[in-house]
């Protein structure tokens, strides 16, 4: 049975470190879904979603087994359409433990075939996180150091 993860997140923007979780989920799982949802809880994103797909998109364009799909719906929902039993997550310390577990619960009581794959970011990107990113670039910093792509 092919083993297909979904990798959900607003993406805001792609950074290094989801990169790395995306090279890593490759390593379990026969499919990587890169889902980029409309979060009800951001109300505005800084970068576009559709310059997120293209960016991507151009990161995996030579990697059949990643997909980059945009979704406006619940999680579990996505990955039944996409025949997705596992969801991947990333996490930087114990507040994103907290955060995702309960998520994690929900998403299991919604679709009881969904397991969510939790996997601990590798130490040079513990400190990266797209909120930081964000701030850093709209106050004219350099932020190309923690994108696998140039803006």
């Amino acid at each position: 049975m092919k083993k297909t993860a979904i990798f959900p997140g607003s993406f805001d923007p792609f950074t290094k470190g989801h990169h790395d979780i995306v090279m890593r989920s490759l390593n379990l799982f026969d499919e990587v879904i890169i889902a980029i949802g409309y979060n009800s809880a951001k109300h505005n994103r800084y970068f576009e979603i559709d310059l997120m797909v293209e960016k991507i998109s151009g990161i995996y364009s030579g990697n059949n087994n990643v997909k980059v799909v945009v979704y406006n719906e619940l999680t579990s929902t996505l990955a039944k359409k996409h025949e997705a039993n596992f969801l991947v997550r990333g996490l930087r310390n114990t507040t994103d433990f907290e955060y995702e577990n309960t998520i994690s619960q929900m998403n299991r009581n919604l679709n009881a075939d969904l397991e969510t794959v939790f996997l601990i970011t590798s130490p040079q990107f513990a400190a990266v996180s797209s909120t930081i990113i964000r701030e850093v670039h709209r106050y004219g910093g350099e932020v190309k150091d923690y994108l696998p792509y140039a803006l």
